[in-house]
């Protein structure tokens, strides 16, 4: 896996980061440092994590993160569902 962990680099406290949970599947974690902390699961298997890596990257860089982090996965077809909301 590529770099597992984003910060917002306009100095906010969003987090987006990738994990394994315990049967080896992908996981989203994204936390904004004051009330919401979500995690989706990716429901297929990625041949490069890299793509998932780079659209972390790129959601983490923008003002307003999770309309980026939805926009970046469906361009890039990869497909999650909520494990907590």
């Amino acid at each position: 896996m590529g770099q597992s962990a984003f910060h917002a680099p306009y100095g906010g406290t969003v987090f987006l980061g990738l994990r394994k949970n315990r049967s080896g599947a992908t996981e989203i974690v994204y936390d904004d440092g004051v009330t919401r902390r979500l995690v989706w699961r990716v429901t297929q298997v990625l041949a490069d994590e890299g793509r998932l890596s780079d659209a972390l990257s790129r959601a983490a860089a923008q003002t307003r993160v999770l309309p980026a982090l939805y926009a970046e996965l469906k361009k890039r077809a990869i497909m999650i569902e909520a494990v907590t909301r």
